[in-house]
């Protein structure tokens, strides 16, 4: 599954880490691209160097969950932080939400800048994204991390996503309330979470779509992950062609903030940083 647990971030990096950048809400660094049909995605950029795009989580998710991670990424990468469809900045639009129209987003922005090849990080739906990406894609991705996302076949029955507006606001709130206020479509958070929803109940990222793949990948996965258990990251490391398993122990879906420190050590290394 592709949701975000929530209650990781309320408070959590104010009290453990000092964020002095406002990621996914800085003016400074955001831009605006258009993607066809009177549909604009946000974007910022981070740092120089070789260019890397992450991708973000969904429901949950925005730019600002990897605010741990873009400043060390920024020592060696250009970054650039895509905001998806109905998340905070970025339009809804008008097409149902699928991962192949994501991977199209994403590989418009890639040509936008001018890039030949990006390395790609993707947490949760950012990371089924990113398969997707590198799947119909395979010349623009040099190499990827991809963070609770594994193999996850077609449906026999249809799934039982089932997120609202008002359920979420009354639950979550807190969470939520600067993300609607800078909504450019705050009334339409609703229609968006319901093609969310049509969009989990209803996808499948797995063998046909793994084994496309050709460049290197990181699998990574927390041994209690709630959504993507590490059964399913297992099976994919075992699909895709070039690929490395890192579990995260005593974490569970977002190990970006369960145990920061382990999934920066697993991933530098697959990066190729130097201590």
């Amino acid at each position: 599954m592709r949701k975000l647990v929530l209650l990781l971030s309320i408070g959590l990096s104010q009290t453990l880490f000092a964020q002095s950048v406002p990621y996914g809400y800085n003016s400074e660094a955001g831009k605006y691209f258009d993607v066809g049909n009177n549909t604009k995605l946000y974007y910022e950029i981070y740092g120089e160097g070789a260019p890397l795009l992450i991708l973000h989580g969904g429901v949950f998710g925005y730019i600002d969950e990897f605010e741990f991670l873009i400043p060390k990424l920024a020592e060696k990468y250009r970054v650039i932080c895509l905001a998806t469809r109905g998340h905070v900045k970025s339009d809804i639009g008008h097409e149902p939400y699928t991962y192949e129209q994501r991977a199209s987003d994403a590989l418009k922005l890639i040509h936008l800048l001018g890039l030949k090849r990006v390395t790609v990080i993707g947490f949760s739906d950012g990371g089924f994204a990113a398969y997707k990406l590198a799947a119909i894609h395979p010349d623009v991705v040099e190499k990827m991390v991809v963070m609770g996302a594994g193999d996850d076949p077609p449906k026999a029955e249809p799934g039982t996503s089932s997120y609202s507006a008002d359920s979420l606001m009354k639950k979550y709130g807190e969470h939520f309330e600067k993300r609607v206020a800078n909504m450019p479509e705050p009334d339409r958070w609703d229609e968006s979470l319901k093609m969310l929803n049509d969009l989990y109940n209803n996808s499948a990222v797995s063998e046909e779509t793994l084994k496309q793949i050709k460049c290197p990948v990181l699998v990574m996965s927390g041994d209690a992950d709630e959504y993507s258990s590490p059964e399913t990251c297992l099976a994919a490391h075992r699909f895709l062609p070039d690929s490395r398993l890192s579990i995260i122990p005593g974490c569970g879906h977002v190990i970006l903030y369960c145990n920061f420190p382990a999934v920066w050590e697993s991933m530098k290394l697959f990066l190729g940083y130097e201590d």
